[in-house]
């Protein structure tokens, strides 16, 4: 028997214009069969723990079949999509958070865009900590901005423990994976600036062939896509949210001086000039249209 479809979603009662991290809302959904969400693209980080059912998340990268006791986690500018399965429709929970060190804390836990998913036993606080959030969004009082950061600092430190169990590794694997989790924070971080591969490489003190060899067994890409792929997706998040920003200004902001050769790469990874793909999210229909269901996470 299918079951009948549900929905529920509370906002944090403060607001924060800026702030290190910051919890959005937090919800709940019983979903229909194939009930389909996306492609889009979200500006901040929502993450979801499937209770009960099965789906797919789908992210650029790769395709995942997900059941009971999953998460996955959708970073900002992201092109991303995920349905119900069709038999067996997800019942999940989710939660929206923004903030400048919710980066570094996420690749602290193991989470990054290439690594999105993570399995629980089913004996886990998330799908708790997400209803507690909930629970005290409801309530409207100022003091569930504070315990929502409690709950999510949980979340944290359970998807640290959880991630790092399942990638114990002996011997030189061990080191391979540390050393890959160096590289992508190295250019996580550094990004912004005209920074190229053989200065990481020289950073941490190994041979480029080695880095890239490593780099790409464990990530499915080269350091330069990689690296390359960070900058596209930094450029496409200035590019809606700062529409005084020139092209050229956008482009030195996330490492690239040449400006032709940007938009050539924009073009190549996004399917459209950086100007059209503005003029696309920047429009005042389409900006009207997504307010109604911007805090729907399912």
């Amino acid at each position: 028997m299918i079951p009948q479809e549900t929905y529920s979603v509370a906002s944090n009662p403060v607001y924060h214009d800026d702030g290190p991290l910051h919890v959005l809302f937090a919800g709940e959904s019983q979903t229909r069969p194939v009930h389909a969400v996306g492609p889009k693209i979200y500006d901040y980080y929502l993450l979801h723990y499937v209770e009960e059912g099965k789906g797919t998340f789908r992210t650029e990268q790769r395709t995942y079949e997900l059941g009971q006791g999953s998460c996955f986690l959708i970073h900002p500018g992201q092109l991303v999509s995920y349905a119900s399965d069709a038999g067996e429709p997800w019942r999940y929970r989710w939660t929206a958070f923004s903030g400048r060190e919710a980066q570094g804390l996420l690749a602290n836990a193991g989470f990054d865009p290439l690594h999105p998913v993570l399995f629980t036993d089913g004996d886990t606080m998330i799908p708790g900590s997400i209803e507690r959030m909930q629970e005290a969004f409801y309530t409207k009082q100022e003091s569930a901005d504070l315990a929502s950061l409690g709950y999510l600092y949980l979340i944290f430190s359970e998807a640290q423990h959880i991630l790092s169990s399942h990638s114990r590794l002996t011997g030189t694997e061990s080191q391979v994976q540390r050393t890959v989790k160096q590289m992508i924070h190295y250019m996580s971080a550094q990004y912004a600036h005209p920074v190229s591969i053989e200065q990481m490489c020289d950073s941490l003190g190994y041979n480029r062939a080695y880095l890239s060899r490593i780099f790409k067994k464990e990530t499915g890409c080269s350091p330069v896509t990689y690296l390359l792929k960070l900058r596209i997706d930094k450029s496409r998040q200035l590019l809606r949210e700062r529409p005084e920003l020139s092209i050229e200004q956008v482009a030195a902001s996330v490492g690239l001086t040449d400006a032709l050769y940007f938009s050539r790469q924009f073009k190549r990874l996004c399917g459209q000039s950086p100007t059209a793909y503005r003029a696309v999210v920047t429009a005042p229909d389409l900006v009207a249209s997504s307010r109604p269901d911007s805090q729907r996470g399912s």
